[in-house]
């Protein structure tokens, strides 16, 4: 019989075993350099305007003012947190999409707290309930679509994301009961202001900094030298490697969820006791989802997450920026911001693999 040739692909596709730093950044920067001059083309083709002035008045809708930057600060460390919330689960490979709805019944609980117990309790004992219940009501979101996975291997990706509905609702019905015949809820507390963080060096929000600047390193450590975190990367490597090595894979599962969600908790006091002083089914702010994507390509290292929560916090004011100076509507400004995030995200696949074309021995990097 004839032997019968297979003909060699076009282009192969291999993962890389290790991509250095020095790479890492070369490749993300090219990256981002791309993506500006493909910004600049569609600027000049949709608008006419001059693309340069558009990058000026998007440093200006970050860097312009103090209080500007300061207000970039106070909407990073929100996206941050989450994005932390979300590293131990993601790196145990379990989809955690739920974030949404973690914050927002975090955020319910301690506005409950405020009102019912607001006139009542010293303000350090107050803190300290407002505190715990937002944590609790965080982990239990967290609790739930863990104790399904671990028991009845349900798709977490579809569970999380099915009660951040719920918890929208949830919080839906709780603001109309608590607003009563009111047009709307306005701040909490607003003639006591009990429940409301103290100023700290000019603004209430500047606590919400110190306090993610705080876990961002006790998650660090806590996912690199703990016991714990040791368990949680072994089960998202491999669930049967786990259960050799005698990791209770169940109950890191579900730890680890109450981890995420009681965090994700606190991230809605946060929210509600330091930035809003009140609660609404949009308190979140669609974070929740866009921490996914800081977590992901921070590879779950928190200081990177503050780097990228930077970026996309940039980007976001940026784009608010253009929209105000040139009158252009959101989806022109949201499109800049897009094609500049779509090239960020791209240059992972540069990262992780490379490819070889037929009949050549070089690499394409």
């Amino acid at each position: 019989m004839s032997e019968v040739k297979t003909k060699e692909p076009l282009i192969r596709i291999i993962k890389r075993d290790r991509s250095s730093f020095g790479y890492k950044v070369w490749v993300r920067a090219a990256a981002i350099i791309l993506a500006l001059v493909v910004d600049a083309i569609f600027i000049y083709s949709v608008t006419g305007l001059n693309p340069l002035s558009v990058y000026g008045v998007m440093l200006n809708g970050t860097f312009m003012t103090s209080i500007r930057f300061s207000w970039a600060m106070r909407d990073l460390v929100t996206l941050l947190c989450i994005g932390i919330a979300l590293a131990p689960a993601f790196k145990m490979r379990f989809w955690n999409i739920g974030a949404e709805g973690q914050v927002l019944v975090g955020g319910l609980a301690t506005a409950m707290i405020m009102v019912k117990f607001g006139g009542s309790l010293p303000t350090p004992v107050l803190f300290l309930v407002m505190f715990l219940t937002s944590v609790i009501a965080g982990g239990l979101w967290g609790f739930i679509p863990a104790v399904f996975k671990a028991y009845w291997n349900t798709n977490e990706t579809l569970f999380t994301l099915m009660m951040n509905y719920v918890a929208t609702s949830i919080v839906a019905c709780m603001t109309n009961i608590l607003r009563g015949k009111a047009s709307s809820l306005g701040k909490l507390n607003m003639s006591t202001q009990a429940g409301w963080f103290p100023q700290f060096m000019g603004q209430r929000y500047n606590l919400n900094i110190l306090i993610v600047v705080i876990l961002m390193f006790v998650m660090f450590f806590y996912l690199k030298y703990s016991k714990q975190g040791y368990e949680i990367t072994v089960v998202g490597e491999s669930e049967n490697t786990a259960r050799y090595a005698g990791i209770n894979v169940k109950w890191v599962t579900i730890r680890t969820m109450i981890i995420s969600g009681a965090i994700c908790g606190l991230v809605g006091f946060l929210i509600v006791a330091g930035r809003d002083q009140t609660i609404s089914t949009t308190s979140a702010g669609g974070n929740g989802f866009t921490a996914i994507i800081v977590a992901w390509l921070a590879k779950f290292n928190t200081f990177y997450m503050a780097l990228i929560s930077f970026l996309l916090i940039f980007l976001s004011k940026g784009a608010s920026e253009i929209a105000s100076a040139y009158s252009l509507n959101d989806y022109a400004a949201s499109i800049i911001e897009g094609i500049i995030l779509f090239f960020i995200l791209g240059s992972e696949f540069f990262i992780n693999y490379k490819m070889i074309f037929r009949g050549s021995k070089k690499e394409v990097h």
